[in-house]
């Protein structure tokens, strides 16, 4: 296999989650499935898809296991590692598993920030709040938020860190 293939399926991938709005879910997931085996059986990429069609037709059970193998075998290109890692998340926390989904978030946050740390703050946000923890849940999506905002970065960010600071 070459990673030209593996780019080439990354990409028409994606081009089919943009679109997804278009399709029937069991259409979705057949085209998926089709993308998925132009690799190889074990491929992490290629579960990591499989995972996420599911993942986005309400099959968060049926997610897990796909993005738990991907993660496990390694080699996910680009961003997909860190995303099959919120995904996941996400996907134990909608089966009950909150806990195990809160730590693997709170262990990928020390990987760093990108472009998907907000997204991870978010669905760690969604974890503190289905614990009880909604203070600190908002404190982090008001942190996230600020960046993004024309004004009153500065102060919502400081807003959204009292939140925690003052419940100390």
């Amino acid at each position: 296999m070459t990673a030209d293939l593996k780019a080439d399926v990354n990409r028409r991938a994606a081009a089919l989650f943009a679109a997804i709005d278009d399709y029937e879910e069991a259409d979705f997931l057949s085209a998926i499935d089709a993308l998925a085996a132009e690799l190889p059986e074990d491929d992490a990429d290629a579960l990591f898809h499989r995972g996420s069609a599911r993942d986005s037709w309400g099959h968060s059970d049926l997610a897990v296991p796909l993005y738990a193998r991907a993660l496990e075998i390694g080699g996910l290109t680009g961003e997909n590692r860190r995303r099959a890692t919120i995904q996941m998340s996400s996907s134990l926390r909608n089966i009950g598993q909150v806990e195990e989904a809160l730590a693997t978030l709170q262990k990928e946050r020390e990987n760093g920030e990108d472009h998907l740390s907000d997204a991870l703050d978010c669905t760690i946000a969604l974890c503190l709040a289905t614990l009880g923890r909604e203070r600190e849940g908002l404190s982090l999506v008001l942190v996230a938020l600020a960046k993004h905002l024309p004004r009153y970065n500065r102060s919502m960010a400081n807003y959204g860190r009292a939140l925690v600071e003052e419940a100390e």
